[in-house]
Order: C-alpha cells, then sequence, then structure tokens
C-alpha cells in the first residue's frame, strides 16, 4: 500500500494540462505572426534548423519530469511494518457529558466545548498512559477504546457535541459502568476514571456505581462543569423552556459530584476557565502504580521520494539537451 505523507502536493498535477495549452497556444501565435511575414512554406523554408516536433517532444518531457517530481514532493511511502514497543503508564477513561446543558455559556464558548479544550490539552502532556474516551446524556457510549495513540484520541474528540447522544439526561452511574467494563485486561492497578460533567439530575445510582469502581481497584475522579448559581442552555437561536414556557436553567450540583468521587476513591473539583481541573487530576492519577503495556504501532514507512526525485531529475536534464533544432546527421542517406 502507498500513501503520501504530503498529498496536498498532488494538485500540482493539475496543472500539467495547462502545459500543452500554453505551448499551443503559443504554436498558434507563432505561426500567425510567421504568415505576416510572408508566405508560411517560404518563411519556413527559411528556418530550415527549426524543429516544431521536437518542442512538443521537450513539452511531453518536461510534463513527465514534473510529474514525477510532484509525486516525489508529496512522499510516497509504503512497507509499513508493525512494532511493538513497552510502555509504563496509567489508563485513564474520560467520561464527558455530553447532555444539553452542558451548552450553558458559564464557559467560553460554552461548557462542552471548553471541556473538549481541555482534554485535548491535557492529551498532548501525556506520556507512556493510555487513554479512552466515553459519553454520555441519558446513556452512555465507548466513543474510543483505550488506547496509546493520542492523535485519534483529538480525532475522536473533536467530532464529539449534544447529537452524539440522541437520549437526554445525565446517567452517570450507567457511564461510569460503561467505564469500567472499558479498561484493558492488561490493566490492573493503575486504572482511573475522570468523569465531567455539570451532575445535574442524575437518573441513577452514580454513587453505588462509583463503589463498585473503587471495590475494583480503580479511582474515579469527578470534575464539576458550571455554576451553582445557574445558566439558560441555548437552543436553536433561541433558550431552552420547560412544557409551561419557563426558561430551563441549569445549575451545577456540587454535592453529587463530591460523593461520586469520595464513593470512588479519588477527588472532586471544580472546574475553572483558567485551570479546567484535569492538570491535578493528571498529576495524582501519575502517583499510581505504573504498569507495563505492549503497545503495536504501524510506524517505519520506507521513503520512496528519491526514486521519482532522481527520474524527474534525469528527464529535465534530457529535455534540455534535445533542444529545439533539427539534427544535421542523418541515419540513412547524406
Amino acid at each position: 500500500m502507498i500513501i503520501f505523507a504530503h498529498p496536498q502536493y498532488l494538485l500540482l498535477l493539475l496543472l500539467i494540462p495547462f502545459f500543452f495549452l500554453g505551448l499551443a497556444l503559443w504554436m498558434g501565435a507563432r505561426k500567425r505572426r510567421l504568415r505576416k511575414l510572408g508566405d508560411e512554406a517560404l518563411v519556413t523554408e527559411l528556418m530550415p534548423s527549426w524543429s516544431k516536433s521536437k518542442r512538443w517532444v521537450r513539452s511531453v518531457l518536461y510534463s513527465l519530469a514534473f510529474f514525477f517530481f510532484v509525486i516525489g514532493l508529496s512522499r510516497p511511502q509504503i512497507g509499513a511494518k508493525l512494532k511493538e514497543y513497552k510502555v509504563k503508564g496509567a489508563e485513564i477513561m474520560v467520561v464527558l457529558d455530553v447532555s444539553n446543558s452542558m451548552l450553558a455559556q458559564d464557559y467560553s464558548p460554552n461548557r462542552l466545548e471548553r471541556a473538549k479544550l481541555a482534554i485535548s490539552r491535557i492529551t498532548d502532556k501525556l506520556q507512556g498512559d493510555r487513554i479512552g474516551l466515553i459519553i454520555f446524556a441519558g446513556s452512555s457510549f465507548v466513543q474510543l477504546p483505550i488506547t496509546s495513540d493520542y492523535v485519534s484520541a483529538k480525532m475522536f474528540l473533536s467530532n464529539i457535541s449534544t447529537e452524539s447522544i440522541p437520549i437526554q439526561g445525565t446517567a452517570i452511574g450507567d457511564a461510569i459502568n460503561t467505564a469500567i467494563r472499558s479498561f484493558s485486561a492488561q490493566s490492573e492497578n493503575s486504572r482511573a476514571i475522570i468523569v465531567i460533567t455539570d451532575g445535574e439530575n442524575h437518573e441513577d445510582d452514580a454513587v453505588a456505581a462509583a463503589s463498585q469502581a473503587a471495590e475494583a481497584g480503580i479511582k474515579v475522579y469527578t470534575i464539576g462543569v458550571g455554576s451553582p448559581d445557574g445558566q439558560p442552555i441555548p437552543m436553536d437561536g433561541g433558550l431552552l423552556r420547560d412544557k409551561e414556557g419557563n426558561i430551563v436553567v441549569t445549575r451545577l450540583d456540587e454535592d453529587t459530584l463530591k460523593e461520586i468521587a469520595q464513593a470512588g476513591g479519588g477527588a472532586y473539583v471544580r472546574a475553572g476557565n483558567d485551570e479546567f481541573g484535569l492538570t491535578p487530576i493528571i498529576s495524582d492519577i501519575k502517583k499510581l502504580q505504573e504498569e507495563e503495556y505492549s503497545s503495536v504501532v504501524f510506524e517505519e514507512y520506507d521513503e520512496q521520494f528519491m526514486y521519482f526525485l532522481a527520474i524527474a531529475l534525469v528527464l529535465f536534464v534530457l529535455e534540455m539537451l534535445i533542444g529545439e533544432r533539427k539534427s544535421r546527421r542523418h541515419l540513412f542517406g547524406k
């Protein structure tokens, strides 16, 4: 399988047809100029050394050279190899609330986007740790299984919205149970769940789920997003209203989140605008006993660009050596 490290350069290949179009226009303009000088056949006889065919041959060679140059510039690679790494670290399941209440704008631009930004930034600081991502509202879903591929983690994170879970609600307990089941078999001692939510209107026994996690050796941390005073929820160009037409206000339920963290043997942190709360939690997780994981990744692609660039160089040299004059030597005859 061939892949290109810089596929954007392949767009330059669209220029090749314009090379021939430009030559055709130039040849047409030259022909019109010759007609102004006199009879076309006579003028052509006065320039016996000029070769029309060589001009086209040079254009073909130049286009081929440009083609191989662009392919080389795009860095084609083949032969990816599987390589196993041994790394040490913790397994961290991030459990993110995507209910409509996370659209409240007591953070900029809103709770959900601010949480996603914080997760993305903390992912950049992870080294050796494995991370997974679970989203929840009225139900929970594994958005990203536990992995050490931080690039994929950020890609999956960017696609999350309040529409990712169609069932509204705040099923924190269900989300914690989903996280418990999602850890790898390699992990036993260094496992942690980080729940990011406003904690409002939880629909199940999240404290009991956190206790089960603690019994399994998994620490549960909670990050409270929002303000106790409450904020309205933007929805469809206006504000979310209940069945009576009253504006719905979402408030941070810190008491519940503290109980969950206590039952899970972790800690509760209230998210701020500057420090969201993930940094101190990750620092605490780093104190857990690190475990060694086997991680298999694709790497060591064989670079092929040098061959294409070499072909392009040879063709460019040939194009320059051909010239535009007819050869005076003939294979047969005088």
